[in-house]
This record gives C-alpha cells, sequence and structure tokens, in this order.
C-alpha cells in the first residue's frame, strides 16, 4: 500500500495541485495530510496562489482517498469547508505490519515522541523541513512543506512504498531517503 505524504499546504491552490499532480503520478492508495490547510498563519508570508476555497474545493473533491490531522492553523471554521473529518490531532496508520503516528507537530513532535515501539513510524509536518533519520529506535519522518519551506529546502512531498519512505521535490528529485 504506497502512501504520499503532504503538509502545510496554507492555503495555497497552486502548490496543492502541483501535489496532487504528482499523486496522479505516484498513484498512492493514499493521500495523508499532515496539517496547516487553508490559512496561511499569522507569522508566514502568503504563499503562491493563496486560495483558501480553492484547496477546500479541490481536497474535497479528493477526499475519499484522503486522511488528515489538524496543523496549529487550522480551526473549526475551516473543518466547515472541508467535506472529511481534519480535527483529529493525529491518525494511527497500520502499514505492512508497523504503526505509523501522522500528526501536525506542534503537540507530540519528532523532539517530544509519544509512546512508540522500536520500529514504529513518527510522522509530523508543521517545521517545513523535510526530515528522514532514525531516533531512539522509532523512524522519524517529515515531507517538508509543499508551498512555504524554510531553510533554503525546496517545496516537497513524501512517498513510502515497499518499506522506503522518500521525500521528493516537485522536480521528482530525492532530498531525503530511509529504508524502514
Amino acid at each position: 500500500m504506497k502512501l504520499m505524504f503532504i503538509s502545510d499546504i496554507h492555503g495555497s491552490l497552486h502548490w496543492l495541485e502541483q501535489a496532487l499532480a504528482k499523486a496522479e503520478e505516484e498513484q498512492p492508495h493514499t493521500l495523508v495530510v499532515l496539517g496547516d490547510f487553508l490559512y496561511h498563519g499569522p507569522r508566514n508570508p502568503l504563499p503562491e496562489g493563496y486560495n483558501p476555497q480553492g484547496v477546500a474545493d479541490r481536497l474535497n473533491a479528493y477526499g475519499k482517498s484522503l486522511v488528515a490531522v489538524r496543523g496549529n492553523c487550522d480551526a473549526e471554521v475551516d473543518q466547515m469547508l472541508l467535506q472529511f473529518p481534519m480535527m483529529g490531532d493525529y491518525v494511527m496508520i497500520l502499514h505492512e505490519g508497523r504503526k505509523i503516528y501522522a500528526t501536525h507537530g506542534h503537540g507530540f513532535s519528532i523532539d517530544n515522541l509519544p509512546a512508540l515501539s522500536p520500529q514504529d513510524v513518527f510522522i509530523q509536518g508543521h517545521t517545513h523541513l523535510p526530515v528522514a533519520d532514525v531516533k531512539e529506535g522509532i523512524v522519524v519522518l517529515n515531507p517538508g512543506s509543499i508551498s512555504l519551506p524554510k531553510e533554503n529546502n525546496p517545496n516537497s512531498y513524501g512517498i513510502l512504498d515497499n518499506g522506503e519512505f522518500s521525500i521528493k521535490d516537485f522536480a521528482g528529485n530525492v532530498i531525503k531517503h530511509i529504508t524502514l
């Protein structure tokens, strides 16, 4: 079961369209959105193609193949526009015999892990920085941000397939990779 992870859309229809085009190429079984859907947030600049209503419409059309969690910039009013649940702080995904704890990262995070077993996977967004590493025996991941990457990283997304996690930019280059 191939999974695609995106995070930190921040209302950018332009970058969401780029991510959904990659989803058409990658053909994941499920698209996992790690929060910060519609609002750019008070500390962020307006992202390219800022259009929260357009983002909601595109995600609603994709909704049946989507799993989502709430980010720190998401509010109940956002849920009113979205036709899929996104207000949970985390979702647990069972994938190829492993638990994947997926969250935005403003509560539990790579620096504040929940109770997981070695070989489990923890994935977050929030920092806008790509991560593929192991910490205390737990695989820790962050696909980066599709719309507002930080520290000179490219706009990026993550793919989990056949025990391999890759973070890719929109030109198809692998930025980070780890074998689970």
